[in-house]
């Protein structure tokens, strides 16, 4: 199965949640982080400057924890307007 490549908007919106996730870690470092919920810190530094747009669901679920998230929040704060058009369907 090939993936269809990714559009602006999600490349957009994996921006808004590594800067989502850079905001929240604040003062702790990428290490700290990475090591408390179990990813690379390479992965860490590559979601938060939109490198990785759509990581994985468990990877931001082990971030978001451990930065006491939740992950309703984020998924609100990198939400759109207007429903993207896919082969498939409409994705929210």
């Amino acid at each position: 199965m090939v993936r269809p490549p990714l559009s602006s908007w999600d490349r957009e919106r994996g921006r808004q949640l590594g800067a989502l996730l850079r905001e929240a870690r604040g003062e702790r470092s990428m290490v700290d982080v990475a090591a408390a919920c179990g990813v690379s810190v390479d992965t860490l530094r590559k979601i938060e400057t939109g490198r990785i747009p759509t990581p994985a669901l468990f990877t931001v679920a082990a971030v978001a924890a451990t930065l006491d998230l939740s992950l309703d929040d984020l998924v609100l704060a990198c939400q759109d307007t207007k429903p993207a058009k896919r082969a498939g369907g409409l994705i929210a």
